[in-house]
This record gives structure tokens, sequence and C-alpha cells, in this order.
């Protein structure tokens, strides 16, 4: 009898534990697990400023920024590819991932703005046509927000005098990669990339609009 009763009563205790490991995973799966929930510190943007080489620098090295990718958005066709994007309404484009946790999106369209001609239509400084023009793309409502709000900072600030934005803000579609040979270009061809960039005129013409403030490339 006595060997039958610590029986039940080792089953009972064994059955009890079980219970008990199972709770305590339902608790981690569940709303009391801050591992399960917390987020990638990542978030993504998408600019248009002209020649892509250009806008990558602007973004590189910067706090916070994880990634710099050139490549095509904006346009109705699939998988562009550099000889063909222009013909779909595709705009040269860098997407930028970022920590938001060390740098934010209204960060980042300080440093676009500064980075660009908000005033010229229908291209960037040398560089003419739509697939040249400048566009904040917005993913999410706080980024249309966010970016709309900064474009009405800049015309308050009388710092264009007076001169229209003509910077789109659109919603973004789908973002296509450039080639290889696109990404890093100043990296990989130095002498072709800054040759371009001045003969292009677009740090003068920086300079004018913005003054102390304007943007320039990362290795300037």
């Amino acid at each position: 009898m006595v060997r039958r009763a610590t029986f039940v009563l080792l089953a009972a205790l064994v059955l009890i534990a079980g219970e008990g490991r199972a709770a305590a995973f339902a608790d981690a799966a569940g709303s009391g697990s801050t591992t399960a929930r917390k987020a990638p510190a990542r978030d993504v943007a998408l600019f248009a400023g002209g020649c892509f080489w250009c806008v990558e620098t602007a973004f590189e090295n910067q706090p916070g920024v994880l990634s710099v990718v050139s490549g095509y958005s904006g346009g109705t066709s699939r998988n562009p590819t550099y000889e063909s994007y222009g013909g779909s309404g595709h705009a040269e484009v860098v997407e930028v991932t970022f920590d938001p946790t060390k740098t934010s999106y209204t960060a980042l369209l300080d440093l676009f703005w500064h980075n660009i001609d908000p005033t010229q239509a229908n291209g960037q400084f040398c560089d003419r046509g739509k697939s040249y023009r400048s566009a904040i793309f917005w993913r999410t409502e706080a980024q249309r927000k966010a970016a709309l709000a900064s474009r009405k900072a800049i015309e308050k600030s009388g710092t264009l005098r007076g001169q229209p934005i003509v910077t789109e803000v659109v919603q973004a579609g789908p973002f296509y990669p450039a080639e290889e040979y696109h990404q890093d270009f100043w990296k990989k061809d130095p002498d072709r990339y800054f040759s371009y960039r001045k003969g292009c005129g677009r740090d003068e013409r920086l300079r004018q609009l913005w003054g102390e403030k304007a943007g320039h490339s990362l290795a300037y």
C-alpha cells in the first residue's frame, strides 16, 4: 500500500510539472514575450535625385544608415535595365535602409533636400528628362506626412527665394536594383565619378541653393 501511495504521489507531481512547463512556454510565445515581438531595427526610404551615383554618396556612411542601393523605380515595366528603364517611366533612385533607433526618416529627408535642386523640373543639374526627376517615394502614411511636412517647411523658410518646389511626393512602387557595376560607382571608378560630378555642375548649384547647408559627396 505504501509503494502504491508513493507511485500515485510521484505521478501527480510529474503531471503538475508538465502543466507548469506548458504554461511557461505559452507565456513566452504570447503577449509576455518581448523577444518574439521585437521588430528588427530597420526601415527603408526611397529617393530620386538625378544621377543615382551621386545620390548614393550623399547617404553613404551617414549615422544610422545601414545600406544604400542604386536602382530604378516609378515606372511601369518589370525588371528594367540601364538600357531600358527610361522608356517605361522609371527614375534613377536609391534605396536607403536605415536603423530608426539611430536616425530618423525626417533626418534622411533633410539630407535628401540639401543634395538636390527641388526647383528644377524635367531633370537634375545637367541631366535632362523624366528619368532624372527628383522625387520622394513614400512607403507608409507616416512617411507621406513627413515628406509633405518637410517640403512645406522648406517653402516657408524662404531659402529658395520663392522658387516653387517641383519635387514629386508619390507612393512607392517596386524597387529594382541597378546592375552591379553601378553600385558604389565612386569607389570603382573615382576619376570618372568626380569628373562627371564636377562637369555636371552639381556641387556648384547646390551651394547656390543651400549655402553652407549644401550637401556634398562623402569624399569631398
